[in-house]
């Protein structure tokens, strides 16, 4: 029971997991910002090519 106990204590004061989360929220942030920015273009691109596939069709 001490071991696990010290191990909790230990894992505590590690500071490496806590970097780790930090970079997992910023990579979490800018997948965000990307996707949010990346729609109004998405809806601009389908539309064109709608538009080029209207031309083509017969």
């Amino acid at each position: 029971m001490n071991a696990l106990i010290a191990a909790a204590k230990e894992f505590g004061r590690d500071e490496e997991g806590i970097t780790a989360i930090e970079y997992g929220l910023i990579a979490a942030l800018m997948a965000a910002a990307i996707a949010a920015a990346l729609g109004p273009v998405s809806t601009a691109l389908q539309n064109r090519f709608q538009a080029i596939a209207d031309t083509l069709a017969p």
